[in-house]
């Protein structure tokens, strides 16, 4: 249900409570920003940095946690201002006083990502997408659906080869380390301590911080699962959800509405 006076979703009220102690974390791909076929080419919707900018200056936690590189996260969030944490590589990179730190856990496995994307670029289909981003290797087939097939056969074979964890998307798939952080415990870190947490993501690996939720939850904090579902959305994703946006344009009117509601 949504209050007919604010536009927010009712899931949403329990953020209302106590702002300086909530934290609003979400995705950044199919949730800010549409998914488009060139990766490189995604950007957030128009409004996106205004919301988590009024949003951070309410709560106490705004963060982006994504499984894109922390710089690519920056170019296009910069208009949020400061206060918004950006968390790239599932957790495994982020942005603090201007530099960009990677979790020590994560470097042991560098050599085996540069690896697979030396072999992907050499045995890859044309079509296929192959997208390096130092601490993992995406794989895209959205422009390319015939190419899907070979691309989820390389990357169980790499990982069965390697040890890189396979991690399973939109038309992509992904290998990155199987040790450090993700986006369940970077959740779990941001929000421990929180009265209310709310995570909004739209995919498999979106999965994890709804478990970190579930965790919150069982230690008393309140919490809101999103779901920005469209055909493509897991249906886990969406079965587990408290409330589902339906896309990024009507997830960024419910955080828009909440940025209001705590503003008023």
């Amino acid at each position: 249900m949504i209050d007919e006076r604010s536009g927010l979703p009712d899931a949403l009220l329990v953020l209302t409570e106590d702002p300086p102690r909530g934290a609003v974390l979400c995705d950044f791909d199919g949730t800010l920003a549409p998914i488009v076929p060139d990766p490189e080419a995604a950007a957030p919707v128009p409004e996106a940095p205004a919301v988590l900018g009024a949003l951070a200056a309410r709560f106490g936690v705004v963060a982006v946690v994504s499984g894109r590189p922390a710089p690519f996260l920056a170019r296009h969030l910069s208009g949020a201002g400061p206060r918004l944490l950006l968390y790239g590589g599932y957790g495994a990179e982020w942005l603090a006083d201007g530099a960009l730190h990677r979790s020590p856990a994560v470097e042991p496995w560098i050599p085996a990502v540069a690896e697979a994307v030396a072999a992907a670029r050499r045995e890859a289909p044309a079509g296929l997408g192959i997208e390096d981003k130092g601490f993992g290797l995406t794989l895209h087939w959205r422009r390319n659906v015939e190419t899907g097939p070979w691309a989820l056969d390389f990357a169980r074979g790499w990982a069965e080869r390697t040890g890189l964890a396979l991690q399973p998307g939109r038309r992509v798939v992904e290998l990155r380390p199987p040790a450090g952080p993700d986006k369940g415990t970077v959740v779990e870190e941001l929000a421990g301590s929180s009265h209310a947490a709310l995570f909004a993501g739209d995919d498999a690996g979106d999965l994890a911080a709804f478990d970190a939720l579930d965790r919150l939850a069982a230690r008393g904090t309140s919490t809101v699962r999103m779901a920005v579902a469209d055909e493509e959305s897991p249906p886990d994703l969406v079965a587990r959800a408290d409330v589902v946006a339906h896309g990024p344009h009507e997830a960024l009117a419910a955080l828009a509405a909440l940025a209001r509601a705590v503003s008023a």
